[in-house]
């Protein structure tokens, strides 16, 4: 059973929705959890599910046990944001997409699903952003003038589950998808989906400076990483990436 337990004294009107649960790349998971920090959103409320792993999260600077999926919001924005701890895989799949397009529905929310398409980009490409709908959303995607996507493919992973649901329920929903190297952590297009989609739809202002920051950091560890990798090919010898995008 999925529980939904939110705040009666946040008022929200119509909210844009973004889903950040672990993914490809973890580019869904980085995007929600930047929107969270920057917007500095405020806990609106969690989700239960006998499915959950038995974690308890913590947070630095506080004492209080948090649940691994919450929810976030800001009011002055009209915006939440679902933010998880664990993936989509440990938990109930079926019931969750279920109950929380229930949500959505009652809420009149706009969900925005945030998706990895698995592609290696060479280290500083900058990855394409393509948008799909369900339902009515598809006009959102036009006004961000977010493309369709260049090629035929599939979603899979949370944004994928999400997605086929809304379409089953004729719900209007957005799916905004980005080049991801499935190997590494991909702040560069948890950005790219901030810029290109969350920002326009959402109307929110979001500064993504940081995440630039982390990107060019990550890039170098790849590099780094890289180079190690090669030289251990040709010497023979084992190198230890313990620490490195584990």
């Amino acid at each position: 059973m999925v529980e939904i337990r939110t705040r009666d004294d946040v008022e929200l009107e119509s909210p844009t929705l973004v889903e950040g649960l672990p993914g490809v790349g973890l580019v869904g998971k980085i995007a929600a959890d930047h929107v969270v920090d920057e917007l500095d959103m405020v806990e609106y409320g969690e989700i239960t599910n006998e499915g959950l792993p038995p974690v308890a999260v913590f947070e630095n600077d506080e004492r209080a046990v948090k649940s691994p999926m919450r929810l976030f919001a800001a009011p002055e924005a009209d915006l939440v944001v679902l933010q998880s701890a664990v993936p989509i895989e440990a938990v109930q799949a079926d019931v969750l997409v279920e109950a929380f397009t229930d949500w959505v529905v009652e809420n009149d929310a706009t969900p925005i699903y945030l998706a990895g398409v698995a592609e290696e980009r060479e280290p500083g490409e900058v990855p394409d952003v393509h948008g799909i709908a369900t339902g009515e959303a598809g006009a959102l995607l036009d006004d961000a003038e977010v493309p369709p996507p260049a090629q035929t493919g599939m979603v899979q992973g949370p944004g994928g589950a999400f997605l086929q649901e809304a379409k089953e329920r004729d719900v209007d929903a957005v799916g905004l998808l980005v080049q991801s190297d499935p190997r590494f952590p991909d702040p560069q297009g948890a950005q790219k989906l901030i810029d290109a989609g969350i920002e326009p739809i959402a109307g929110a202002s979001i500064d993504t400076d940081r995440l630039v920051e982390e990107a060019e950091e990550i890039v170098e560890q790849r590099e780094a990483l890289m180079q190690q990798l090669q030289q251990a090919a040709e010497e023979g010898q084992q190198v230890s990436t313990r620490g490195m995008f584990q």
